[in-house]
């Protein structure tokens, strides 16, 4: 039986080259989170660092030895709450990754997702952008624990491939958080479609955590954190700016709309399924 109820912040950062500021500014916001009552607080993709192929290589750090772990170990001990990290830049080796870590009311590191599909995209006249000029893909998937609510993750482009939400859902999810970076192209048309489409599909609540639009900057966000129950609907959004989305996720829906419309049991996996190959 699924936890009924689950607190969570939605953290929607302001983020400029100053790493260090970037990292307090984090640490401030989980406070106040924590504060409101928050049980598990969300950050945005590429909090610690401007977002853009020439800026991974020179804010990389190392997990969960860089300053950036050890700042976030450090709040989720002090503030007792449960932090799922956005995304930084990770340096393994040879290798940078986009990657989101996961502490506990501890600080102990107890996940850490590298994003599996890289954004390499090319909207003529729009937008083209390759991340896998610079970054490694990630090959797990990753769930964690969260006062006995099972939370799946992904990492902005990984929101486009339901398959991953999937088998997520199926290993017991009752609700994913996606913090990602979608920009002013790609953000109005599908943003908010994805979250309600993997919603909808996977019956669970959806969390996608922007960073907030900086109209200056290079790469410039859509912002609108948005939270979205299993029946699809929008439940609570931030527009552009810097703020953050406190909301109890209720996990008794989950149950509700699958007993509803059981999709589970009438998929016609006689002729076709989704299987977690590694």
């Amino acid at each position: 039986m699924l936890n009924r109820g689950l607190k969570i912040a939605l953290v929607q950062l302001s983020v400029g080259k100053d790493k260090s500021k970037n990292v307090a500014q984090a640490v401030k916001k989980i406070h106040q989170a924590k504060a409101k009552g928050a049980q598990l607080v969300a950050l945005p993709e590429c909090f610690n660092s401007p977002y853009g192929t020439k800026y991974f290589n020179d804010y990389a750090e190392e997990v969960p030895l860089g300053e950036t772990s050890r700042a976030l170990s450090q709040a989720a001990a002090e503030a007792g709450v449960c932090v799922v990290g956005g995304t930084v830049p990770e340096r393994c080796g040879d290798k940078l990754y986009n990657t989101c870590t996961v502490w506990d009311i501890n600080g102990k590191l107890i996940a850490k997702h590298r994003k599996m599909h890289l954004f390499d995209i090319d909207i003529p006249n729009k937008i083209t952008f390759k991340e896998s000029e610079v970054l490694s893909p990630g090959n797990e998937l990753t769930i964690f624990e969260c006062n006995g609510v099972k939370v799946g993750l992904g990492i902005c482009y990984d929101l486009r491939f339901q398959e991953m939400a999937h088998l997520m859902a199926k290993e017991g999810c009752g609700l994913l958080i996606y913090p990602g970076a979608f920009n002013m192209t790609t953000g109005p048309k599908h943003w908010e479609l994805l979250g309600r489409a993997r919603a909808t599909d996977q019956q669970l609540w959806v969390a996608l955590v922007s960073p907030a639009r900086d109209a200056n900057a290079e790469y410039v966000a859509w912002g609108h954190t948005t939270l979205i129950d299993p029946w699809g609907a929008v439940v609570a959004k931030l527009d552009e700016k810097e703020d953050t989305l406190v909301h109890t996720v209720d996990l008794s829906m989950v149950e509700d709309v699958r007993n509803s419309i059981p999709i589970r049991l009438q998929r016609r996996t006689d002729i076709y399924d989704t299987v977690r190959k590694s």
